[in-house]
């Protein structure tokens, strides 16, 4: 097949729930490739000589290889190769923003002159994922030769997944700490069912454990145990601790009852199963008109996620206008099918109460956009006098978190900026302290999934070249020595 015909192959669509049936129920929305479709949207890709689209993935994954290997109808190949760069494709494939990496530098997507029609590689990389998971057990390699080191992993988020996976493959011994009763960190407290099922995350985490990572739960380093401790047990330390100090707008009225962090409201409905009341008989408001202040993919959780708990009405209040939305598209267009009503170009005032305390409206500014600020986005400009209430009986305040300051005041060694994330070394992950390494969230800030894996793949990288040489001060010259050993 020439290009001309693999560029006549439209995208393949993917089948959805029914909006009207979905809002009802928490099983995923997005229903999955046929292999029929599978391979047709395979067919699409180009097979560059320069595969711009691996240059836009965190982790390197060997894109045109499993599209060829789905292609050619060998879906246990093209897990494998995938395997090889990314642990967790299943998660991957579906919340990761292949629209702003991987697609984005599609060549197909270029030559149409629409990134909207670039190859669907997330939704490729789900199908092979899933493939294997319905094929039963899956496949573990041998163990590598065993080193005799020790590695302590704070945090069982995408990060410290990643870094786990990554090092139990070059032979050290790895134990993770969570501080949870379950693995998977904002994978299972903080994005919902209806957009990863929790028994992927699982399954993704099973596997780790059969590669030889130990997972400890109802473990919180530096409260149960102190970094120094780990550190005297340990020959190296990575902290994956993540971002889950919720941000608050700081108007009045923010501490009635009814005002939620979003943090804390998908926790109670994703890791504590609200949504199986009363099964599961976790307090949360069942609100019939709920507020989520924000715009980006939390947002949109909280907002679909109110629905789906009973509320008649959820709405949407954003500051700026919908082209400066941080969500993905694809995040929105559930929403507004599914009836979340966005109130775009509004801000809180403060949030009113009734005599007994809880939450009766949220009163809301009307905004204007002047010039771009340092995000690059226009500024919202309050319009004097435009201030009106919005009766409401919750509030869920979705504008962002900053990292988890936990680990970081019991390490008083370890160098942080001003918003409270560890410093590191961009090439290595290596903090200011010997022997510790930190990535993902509690570095970037709240970021994606796949970065956050991109961090555990460096740090893993660097981790193990520590470990194996005992240097420290000039670790990113040996991690690029070794590196280019292991490619040669």
């Amino acid at each position: 097949m020439d290009m001309k015909e693999r560029l006549r192959i439209p995208p393949q669509a993917m089948p959805e729930q029914d909006p009207g049936e979905r809002v009802h129920n928490v099983l995923e929305v997005p229903l999955g490739f046929t292999p029929e479709a599978a391979i047709r949207e395979a067919q699409r890709c180009v097979q560059c000589k320069t595969p711009f689209c691996v240059e836009g993935c965190p982790v390197a994954i060997d894109i045109p290889g499993f599209v060829k290997a789905i292609e050619d109808g060998d879906f246990a190949g093209a897990i494998a190769i995938i395997k090889k760069n990314n642990l967790l494709p299943a998660v991957c494939g579906r919340v990761c923003p292949q629209e702003e990496q991987c697609q984005l530098r599609c060549a197909v997507g270029k030559a149409m002159r629409d990134p909207t029609k670039a190859v669907a590689i997330g939704r490729l990389e789900r199908f092979v994922a899933d493939w294997e998971r319905g094929q039963g057990e899956q496949e573990v390699p041998p163990p590598a030769p065993a080193t005799g080191r020790r590695v302590a992993v704070v945090g069982s988020g995408p990060a410290g997944l990643t870094v786990a996976g990554d090092l139990v493959r070059m032979g050290h011994a790895v134990t993770v700490f969570e501080a949870l009763h379950k693995a998977g960190g904002v994978l299972v407290y903080g994005i919902p069912e209806f957009r990863l099922p929790k028994v992927i995350v699982q399954k993704e985490v099973d596997y780790l454990e059969k590669l030889g990572v130990e997972f400890r739960y109802n473990s919180v380093i530096g409260l149960t145990r102190s970094v120094q401790d780990v550190l005297d047990e340990y020959d190296a330390i990575f902290i994956g601790t993540g971002a889950g100090l919720p941000k608050f707008m700081r108007v009045p009225g923010e501490n009635l009852l009814g005002v939620y962090s979003a943090n804390e409201y998908l926790t109670r409905a994703n890791l504590m199963r609200a949504y199986e009341f009363p099964a599961s008989d976790t307090p949360i408001l069942r609100a019939s008109k709920v507020a989520t202040v924000g715009g980006g993919n939390v947002a949109m959780d909280c907002a679909r996620t109110a629905l789906r708990l009973g509320a008649e009405r959820s709405l949407i209040v954003y500051r700026r206008s919908e082209a400066e939305m941080p969500a993905r598209v694809e995040e929105v267009h559930h929403a507004r099918e599914e009836g979340v009503e966005f109130n775009l170009l509004r801000n809180p005032v403060r949030v009113l109460g009734n005599d007994e305390g809880w939450v009766c409206g949220i009163e809301l500014i009307e905004m204007e956009l002047g010039e771009p600020d340092a995000s690059g986005r226009r500024r919202p400009v309050p319009r004097e006098g435009s201030e009106f209430v919005e009766e409401v009986d919750a509030v869920i305040v979705a504008i962002g978190n900053s990292p988890n300051p936990l680990v970081p005041k019991a390490f008083p060694e370890l160098e942080v900026t001003t918003w409270g994330g560890i410093v590191v070394n961009e090439a290595t992950g290596q903090t200011s302290a010997r022997g510790v390494f930190a990535g993902g969230d509690i570095v970037l800030g709240a970021a994606t999934v796949i970065l956050a894996m991109g961090h555990g793949r460096i740090a893993a990288r660097a981790i193990d070249a520590y470990l194996a040489t005992g240097r420290w001060e000039d670790l990113e010259e040996v991690v690029s020595v070794m590196s280019g050993t292991r490619e040669s």
